[in-house]
């Protein structure tokens, strides 16, 4: 799973790198045509183009005969229910190509929740950090623990003492970012260093709030920075970022919604030109 993170947040450090310095609904765009391009590329070759050709012309046979024949009850009852079952016939056929898309789009998605969906920490700005610990740590921590500490990078001050919570196995600390760069942050734990990334640059980059475990779930949810080793005793790290609003024409809003619009108007706009029925 390493492997495969690596290698896609390559891929989009690559595609995003010229969109760096300007406003994310720009990237964006450029990402939503792609996904529409590849996704309906990804349909026609899964799919059986001349089957759901007949079944839609057939369904719109029956909208058809239901607009000529609007007062014969007995023609229209009969062409809905040819519309039915043309439409299941319909979802039977895209069926397969949407399960072909479905893993695809999965990984779109995650690597794009990490480049538009966290702003970055200004300077001055408070944030918290916090340490998860498993049970062959907690086995041997109490209250006010010792051997957690947090060391931090040249633009980061720590603002407030540890907080740990044996109950829940978390250590907290609350940080400021000094000043505008990538920084690190990092659990000291019984002689062990572990290290998390805090962004506070400009510009559309990679900004992960968790670095996760090695379990496969976890890099599957939080591809965008490595995982911890296997045999540390912290499970996980997390910075709490602030969430990024993309502007659309002058409209704040998630950056889900942004790309969901985009992609279905490049979907209908390009299905003729590359010749796919949906």
């Amino acid at each position: 799973m390493a492997f495969l993170n690596g290698l896609l947040n390559g891929v989009f450090d690559l595609l995003l790198a010229p969109f760096r310095g300007l406003p994310p609904v720009a990237g964006l765009l450029v990402l939503s045509l792609l996904t529409s391009i590849g996704m309906l590329l990804l349909f026609k070759v899964t799919s059986n183009q001349d089957r759901l050709s007949v079944v839609k012309r057939r369904m719109q046979a029956g909208i058809y005969e239901i607009r000529l024949f609007k007062d014969d009850l007995r023609s229209i009852f009969r062409s809905q229910m040819e519309i039915t079952g043309h439409t299941l016939n319909y979802l039977r056929l895209s069926l397969v190509p949407m399960l072909w898309m479905i893993v695809p789009l999965f990984f779109v998605l995650v690597q794009l929740q990490f480049r538009f969906g966290y702003a970055p920490l200004e300077p001055g700005q408070e944030t918290i950090v916090k340490a998860t610990f498993g049970e062959e740590y907690l086995g041997g921590a109490g209250p006010g623990d010792p051997h957690v500490e947090l060391g931090v990078s040249s633009g980061v001050r720590i603002d407030a003492p540890r907080l740990w919570i044996p109950s829940l196995g978390e250590a907290d600390w609350r940080i400021v970012v000094l000043e505008p760069g990538a920084h690190t942050v990092r659990i000291e734990v019984r002689g062990e260093s572990f290290e998390k990334a805090v962004d506070a640059s400009d510009g559309l980059v990679r900004r992960s709030p968790v670095r996760p475990s090695a379990s496969f779930l976890s890099q599957l949810l939080y591809p965008a920075e490595g995982p911890l080793p296997r045999a540390a005793p912290v499970e996980s790290i997390t910075i709490e970022y602030p969430e990024l609003r993309v502007s659309l024409f002058g409209w704040k809003t998630h950056w889900l919604v942004a790309f969901l619009i985009f992609t279905l108007i490049f979907t209908f706009a390009l299905r003729t030109p590359l010749k796919v029925t949906i």
